[in-house]
């Protein structure tokens, strides 16, 4: 449904990074219920298990990262167990068209499930460019299931030669973004 290319379109990234990883849309596809169009990132267990998820004593984190896209509106992403049966979708606003904007999601931890702590994969970071109706939750709350996207979230894919551009991600403990 689409082409990934480092620095595509030839944009200059934000001040302070050198690449970006791209996405361009091929189609104007129409995302059925039960499909996504996914970039994520797949995290050690080793390195989330201070977040102490699972636990009593979760710890919130904050996701920021560097984004630009040829659209604009609310778009989606989540953060998932490795079961997958805890996901908390989440949503940011791209206000501008083709601007590099600087995005912080705060997520408290969560206090259920089970999260690994150890060489598998600890817990997913999930940016959605599509979602259909039963793979898209409601943003700013954990959930029982996989969720890949916020309910509504703009589809990348669904609009021929939509560019998503994306760069400096960092999830860290705590709820404030330092810099990268």
């Amino acid at each position: 449904k689409g082409t990934w290319q480092q620095n595509a379109g030839s944009v200059t990234p934000p001040a302070g990074f050198t690449n970006y990883l791209g996405f361009t849309s091929s189609s104007a596809y129409t995302v059925g219920a039960a499909e996504q169009f996914n970039l994520y990132q797949p995290v050690e267990g080793f390195n989330v298990a201070d977040l102490a998820w699972g636990t009593a004593n979760a710890k919130t984190i904050t996701v920021s990262f560097w984004v630009r896209s040829s659209l604009t509106g609310t778009f989606g992403g989540s953060i998932y167990n490795n079961a997958p049966n805890r996901s908390y979708p989440f949503s940011y606003t791209i206000s501008s068209a083709n601007t590099w904007e600087s995005k912080a999601v705060v997520i408290s931890g969560d206090t259920s499930g089970t999260w690994l702590t150890t060489n598998g994969i600890g817990l997913y970071l999930n940016f959605s460019l599509g979602a259909g109706s039963t793979v898209s939750g409601t943003a700013g709350s954990w959930a029982a299931g996989r969720y890949d996207s916020a309910t509504g979230a703009t589809s990348v894919v669904g609009t021929n030669g939509a560019t998503f551009y994306i760069t400096g991600v960092q999830l860290e403990p705590g709820s404030v973004a330092t810099p990268f």
